[in-house]
């Protein structure tokens, strides 16, 4: 299915025309004014880190380049990177996704903090302008766990698509001894991240990872499970170890405001659910796997608030299971489906 591209519209008014035949409200600026907004500096509180002050609103989101050495270490396509970061003039740099240990790595060139690298990420920090606001990512990929480029997937509950399509079953999952442990390693990585430079951590809850994942693991039994209290006392557990451990080091969260069911390629390759409600454990869903229902993410941003937690930076769905959910695209990824909606209809669906 073809849809017009945005690059091919040749001016804001050809914008707005295509958007009110799609039936969006997306405003859409004529010229990006220097002194407009996003110019602007903009204070952010931490309830322990106290007042990051950021000197504009220009920022740099989270997004590995699967570029490190094999042992979680910077490379010179890092430091390329990050250079430019701080060439940019941004504000704000949200650093890419760093695991908090060597299997939780996506890919096994992604990067790892632990006290073999804390150095080299220093090194990191160090190339951008002390005025830039920086975090580090903390992560475990969970279910898309590669270490060593083949799936080595851990769960936080079973999932009746996504185990299927992995080949593994429940044994996968975590248990709730081994959440303990790994929340204490989250805290460990926290602490090297405050030694490394950096102003705050994000403890990411986006694309299908681990604690995403977790935030949708309804039927799992135990502590981590079921009610929301239950699938957010990681969450929690962690905030308190690094309040405790870094009280200087401010704390926030990426978090998948909302996912629907995993899509598959259908009829001519576009995408299509794979499988119907009901479908609980979409966050952020309204139960049919098809809607959104943002009860559930209103209430998990009220507990930020109660942890103090001041910086939060919202997302949908998973590159792994409905791609243009969570990135929409006119063209998919290589492992993908075509998209089976117009991509702006995906962007105004996040902006709202």
């Amino acid at each position: 299915m073809r849809y017009p591209q945005v690059k091919k519209l040749s001016s804001p008014a050809e914008l707005r025309d295509r958007l009110a035949e799609l039936g969006l409200d997306l405003p859409v600026d004529d010229e990006l004014d220097p002194a407009g907004a996003l110019a602007q500096p903009l204070a952010i509180a931490d309830g322990s880190a106290g007042t990051l002050e950021v000197p504009n609103r220009f920022a740099v989101l989270p997004m590995e380049g699967w570029d490190g050495t094999d042992d979680g270490r910077p490379t010179d396509l890092v430091r390329r990177r990050w250079g430019r970061f701080a060439s940019s003039g941004c504000g704000l740099v949200w650093g890419e996704a760093t695991a908090i240990r060597p299997d939780g790595r996506a890919n096994p060139n992604q990067l790892v903090i632990g006290p073999d690298t804390v150095d080299d990420l220093a090194a990191l920090r160090g190339l951008l302008d002390p005025a830039q606001v920086a975090g580090m990512q903390l992560t475990h990929s969970g279910r898309w766990s590669r270490p060593d480029g083949t799936p080595a997937p851990r769960t936080a509950d079973a999932h009746p698509i996504l185990d299927a399509r992995l080949g593994i079953d429940g044994s996968a999952a975590f248990s709730d001894d081994e959440l303990d442990e790994l929340a204490e390693q989250y805290v460990d990585a926290a602490v090297l991240a405050e030694q490394a430079g950096f102003d705050f951590v994000d403890v990411k809850h986006c694309h299908g990872y681990l604690l995403h994942e977790l935030l949708g693991a309804v039927d799992r039994p135990g502590r981590y499970g079921g009610d929301l209290e239950g699938r957010t006392r990681f969450l929690r557990t962690v905030v308190a170890g690094i309040r405790d451990r870094a009280p200087g080091l401010a704390v926030a969260v990426r978090l998948s405001v909302f996912d629907l069911l995993p899509y598959t390629a259908g009829p001519g390759g576009v995408g299509v659910p794979d499988g119907e409600g009901p479908y609980r454990r979409a966050f952020g869903g309204d139960g049919t796997g098809a809607g959104i229902d943002l009860a559930e993410t209103h209430a998990f941003c009220d507990l930020l608030v109660e942890l103090g937690i001041g910086l939060l930076s919202t997302t949908a769905g998973s590159p792994y299971y409905n791609p243009h959910i969570q990135r929409p695209a006119y063209f998919p990824p290589s492992d993908g489906y075509q998209p089976p909606e117009d991509p702006l209809v995906g962007v105004a669906r996040q902006a709202a």
